[in-house]
């Protein structure tokens, strides 16, 4: 299906302003779809890249344009054992987990060894759980950009003592190679396991952190990346993004309203 947005701002704006705005790709990608004769406003296709959209007018990319700038996104349950990247010689990269024995619903592709698809966040060889591989320009932005405002959730058991003063160094105070971390909410979900939601993505900062305070991590799970969940996806599995999820990924990762310009 084409995507298809009505623009409610007071004032006229350039197209392509108006989708870099909206997290829809670039004003270059935009300007270059425009050339190709992939958009258009009520109907009429736009000829002009300075091209304003007015209050009330809708704006369509045809199904061609979607497609390129989507890309391909996958959302796989990782296990552990298998890297998020380019491995060494000697591991195997947790791209190749998807395959079609492995799929879960639809998918128009199955990706091979042709096809680039970078983490979108790393889960080192130890930990487990939600990763996104992905060769969506426009989504990686919004998942690892530097402006980016989504959070990421984990579930973590640890070996070690567990009391105020930990829980304290854990959520504020702590330092990873001379720089100060920012805020972290850690809580006990149950006995030696803690629910870390972090919104920063150092080198291996969990466990990095728990080392600092003597703590060691048994078993680490990515549950969420911004409104993105898990869910039941089982080990090993994995399904395509829905364009609703990379939309809502996109929106959460300009922050709350209140925070933009």
């Amino acid at each position: 299906m084409a995507w298809t947005k009505t623009y409610d701002e007071a004032e006229p704006q350039r197209v392509n302003k108006w989708l870099a705005q909206s997290g829809v790709c670039s004003r270059r990608e935009a300007e270059a779809l425009i050339g190709e004769g992939l958009v258009y406003i009520d109907g009429e296709r736009v000829e002009d890249a300075g091209r304003k959209i007015q209050p009330g007018q809708t704006l369509t990319l045809t199904d061609k344009a979607e497609g390129r700038l989507e890309g391909f996104t996958a959302v796989l349950n990782k296990p552990t054992g298998y890297v998020s990247g380019q491995p060494e010689p000697g591991y195997t990269p947790a791209v190749r987990l998807l395959t079609r024995q492995a799929l879960v619903g639809d998918s128009p592709t199955i990706p091979d060894t042709r096809m680039s698809l970078p983490p979108l966040g790393r889960l080192d060889l130890d930990s487990h759980g939600l990763l996104i591989l992905s060769n969506d320009g426009v989504l990686a932005k919004a998942v690892i950009g530097p402006e980016s405002h989504l959070d990421k959730e984990y579930v973590v058991r640890v070996a070690g003592r567990i009391d105020d003063e930990t829980l304290g160094w854990l959520r504020h105070g702590l330092s990873l190679d001379g720089r100060k971390l920012r805020p972290a909410k850690v809580d006990v979900i149950q006995g030696q396991v803690l629910r870390f939601t972090l919104t920063e993505g150092r080198n291996r900062q969990i466990r990095r952190m728990c080392e600092l305070l003597d703590l060691r991590v048994m078993d680490l799970l990515r549950v969420r990346i911004g409104p993105l969940h898990l869910g039941d996806l089982e080990d090993g599995r994995w399904r395509i993004l829905t364009p609703a999820e990379r939309e809502a990924m996109i929106r959460a990762s300009k922050g709350p309203a209140t925070d933009r310009p």
